[in-house]
C-alpha cells in the first residue's frame, strides 16, 4: 500500500515522524471528512463516532467538517483526494478504489473470498488477514435485479454492475453473468434504462440508493461481504502534532468497531424492513456453493497475481 498516500486507520499504520509548527503560529486545526451517504447510514455514523472521539482523545480545540451525499463525489474521489493530500483528510473507502496504489487491497473485498459470515469471522479471529488489514467492517452481499433469479442459469448472461477492481469483473465473468463496471451514482438510471439489469450491494446501499425501485428482487447470493476501511490521508496525517496523531489512531481503531457494530446488527433488519413494506422481494439462491466452485480457480490465481497466494490457501484451510 502506498503509506505516503493514505492511513488505514483500521490497519493501525503508523507513519513517519509529523512536521510540528511552533506553538505561536499553531491555529486551530479543521479536518475535512466525506461520506457518500446521509446521516443515516452505518457509514456516515462511524465518521461521526471517529471524529467526536479524535476531540476526546486530543483534548484541545479541533474543528471537523464532513461533506456528506456524495457533496465530495464518490468513494474513488476521496481516495484520490487523500493521496494528493487535498480536499479530503479522512473517510471510509472500497478496497477496489485502492488497487491503483496496491494490487493487494481488493482481495480482502473480492467475491467469494469467504465460504459465509461464520467462515469469515473465524478468518479474522485467526488473523490471517493481517498483514492486509487488521480490521474491517461485514455485511452480507446481494443481487438486486429487475427480475427474479433464482439459480446459475437464470443468472446466465445477466447484465450486472460491478466495481471497478478487475476481480470483481472476473468472478462475474467465471459464472456466466456479463459484468460491466458503472459509476455507483449512475447504477439506478442504469438498470432503469435497460443498460443493465441489476446491481450488487449490501442493505444500506440498497436502501440508501433506492436501489429496490428499479431491482425489487434481492437474489440472495451472499457473494462477498462488505469490507470498508476508515482511511486517513497519509499527507495530512505527517502535518500533526504526535498526540493528535495518537488520538486519531485510537479513535480510528474504536470508530471502526462501532461500525461494524451498527453495520453487522442492521443488514437483515434493514432487508427484513425494505420486504415487509413490499419495497423488494428476496429471493432464495439455490445454486451458492456452485457459483463459489466457478470462482475458486479465478481467486487463486488472482491470489497468486497479487502475491497472497499463501494467505489465500490458510483462508481455505479454516473450517
Amino acid at each position: 500500500m502506498n503509506r505516503k498516500g493514505f492511513l488505514s486507520l483500521l490497519s493501525g499504520a503508523v507513519l513517519g515522524a509529523a512536521m510540528i509548527l511552533p506553538a505561536a503560529a499553531q491555529q486551530t486545526i479543521t479536518l475535512h471528512g466525506a461520506s457518500q451517504f446521509s446521516d443515516d447510514h452505518a457509514f456516515t455514523k462511524a465518521l461521526v463516532r471517529f471524529e467526536e472521539l479524535v476531540k476526546k482523545y486530543y483534548g484541545k480545540p479541533i474543528n471537523f467538517v464532513l461533506h456528506k451525499n456524495s457533496e465530495l463525489g464518490l468513494e474513488k474521489d476521496y481516495f484520490a483526494y487523500m493521496n494528493q493530500g487535498k480536499a479530503v483528510d479522512y473517510g471510509i473507502v472500497s478496497p477496489a478504489h485502492m488497487s491503483t496504489f496496491s494490487k493487494a487491497a481488493p482481495f480482502i473485498d473480492a467475491p467469494f473470498l469467504f465460504r459465509d459470515l461464520d467462515h469469515w469471522n473465524k478468518v479474522l479471529d485467526a488473523d490471517i488477514l493481517k498483514p492486509i488489514a487488521d480490521e474491517v467492517a461485514q455485511k452480507a452481499r446481494n443481487i438486486f435485479v429487475n427480475k427474479p433469479v433464482r439459480n446459475l442459469a437464470e443468472m446466465k448472461n445477466l447484465k450486472v454492475r460491478v466495481q471497478g477492481a478487475p476481480i470483481w469483473s472476473k468472478t462475474f465473468a467465471a459464472v456466466g453473468m456479463s459484468p460491466t463496471v458503472i459509476a455507483y451514482n449512475e447504477v439506478y438510471n442504469a438498470i432503469q434504462n435497460g443498460v443493465i439489469s441489476a446491481g450488487e450491494n449490501e442493505a444500506a446501499g440498497v436502501e440508501q440508493m433506492k436501489f429496490y425501485e428499479v431491482g425489487p428482487n434481492l437474489s440472495m447470493t451472499q457473494h462477498a461481504i462488505t469490507i470498508r476501511p476508515l482511511c486517513f490521508s497519509g499527507k495530512t496525517f505527517k502535518s500533526l502534532p504526535p498526540d493528535l496523531q495518537a488520538a486519531i489512531l485510537k479513535a480510528g481503531k474504536e470508530a471502526g468497531a462501532y461500525g461494524r457494530q451498527i453495520e453487522s446488527s442492521e443488514d437483515a433488519q434493514k432487508l427484513d424492513a425494505m420486504e415487509k413494506a413490499g419495497k423488494l422481494k428476496k429471493i432464495a439462491f439455490t445454486d451458492r456453493d456452485q457459483m463459489k466452485k466457478l470462482v475458486d480457480p479465478v481467486m487463486a490465481d488472482y491470489a497468486k497475481e497479487i502475491g497472497a497466494d499463501a494467505i489465500f490457501h490458510k483462508i481455505n484451510a479454516v473450517k
